[in-house]
């Protein structure tokens, strides 16, 4: 199949970048409606739709996923009549984290029911680094498309930081938090990324997914940085959702909190994202632990200092 006939339906926002990485933008025929990036993909007819109200507050979100999970109900739907009526040679979905997007389950279930096309189902289960570049391989391999060049530049990236970071003395101790309420410290990739950066990760386990937190817990790891990336809320309303901890009682004794390193980021856009643009995600870690060495541009846009409310 020549790319020309390709017609991809993606389902997860990091498979959208890791197809349109690949040169194949123009054969993105539907989406999810989370994936907004590149931004010319945003006028693709929109093939799923979520059961939950985003807008609600961080606590009430958790609680209407573990609901949901726990009665075994998917958290997404899929529009099976648009995907009927663009006819897909292939969906490109995950079966890592049914929070994420729509189950695998669900996707096999569609595809079953579909009598306009029988697309191949490409599923990602990226939970460290090197599944995420063997992922790009594979869809590349699967869609035709030579994914070396890619590849080669994105290992590029990562070398310089890792080559920089290996002359540096200093080492933070760091804590990534991937939700405020309840806390939710940054598994899978996110560990790797932070040492590659030249940071020390604290409570967490590369390759296992996201734990809670207790309070007492941070309190005891008393990281030197706290980084804060909630998964789906971009710099905005991650800011919000930052506000919201100087509220607890213990949050001032930290010593993040007392040395004004304290940061918010674009978690939706960077961190969450398994593909291409976990590079980006390690450049703006790289900036964040060590400024004096980094600079590739994302302060203000891909994260920023937390201003620390002293009063």
């Amino acid at each position: 199949m020549t790319s020309s006939n390709l017609r991809i339906v993606s389902l997860l926002p990091s498979a959208t970048e890791i197809v349109a990485a690949l040169g194949l933008t123009d054969a993105i025929v539907g989406r999810s409606h989370e994936c907004d990036y590149p931004a010319e993909i945003q006028n693709r007819p929109v093939c799923t739709e979520a059961q939950l109200n985003s807008e609600k507050p961080s606590a009430q979100i958790d609680a209407d996923v573990r609901d949901l999970v726990q009665k075994a109900l998917s958290i997404y739907n899929i529009k099976l009549d648009v995907l009927e009526e663009l006819k897909p040679t292939h969906i490109v979905t995950q079966d890592q984290c049914d929070v994420c997007a729509v189950n695998f389950a669900e996707v096999e279930k569609a595809v079953a029911e579909l009598t306009h096309s029988q697309p191949q189902i490409i599923s990602l289960q990226p939970q460290v680094l090197s599944d995420v570049w063997a992922d790009i391989e594979r869809v590349g391999t699967t869609l035709g498309i030579e994914s070396q060049p890619l590849l080669a530049q994105l290992h590029s990236r990562v070398e310089a930081c890792k080559e920089k970071v290996q002359g540096l003395s200093k080492r933070p101790s760091v804590v990534a938090l991937e939700w405020t309420d309840p806390l939710m410290s940054s598994g899978n990739w996110i560990p790797e990324l932070v040492e590659l950066a030249g940071g020390l990760p604290l409570l967490s386990v590369p390759g296992q997914h996201s734990p809670y937190l207790e309070w007492d817990t941070l309190l005891r790891a008393d990281p030197e940085v706290i980084i804060i990336m909630p998964c789906g809320f971009d710099l905005e309303r991650t800011r919000k959702e930052t506000q919201l901890l100087e509220q607890h009682p213990e949050w001032s004794s930290l010593q993040a909190v007392r040395m004004g390193t304290v940061f918010i980021t674009d978690g939706n856009a960077y961190f969450n994202r398994p593909g291409p643009r976990l590079v980006d995600s390690l450049e703006i870690l790289a900036e964040i632990l060590h400024p004096d060495s980094f600079d590739f541009g994302y302060r203000g846009t891909g994260w920023e200092d937390f201003i620390i409310d002293n009063a």
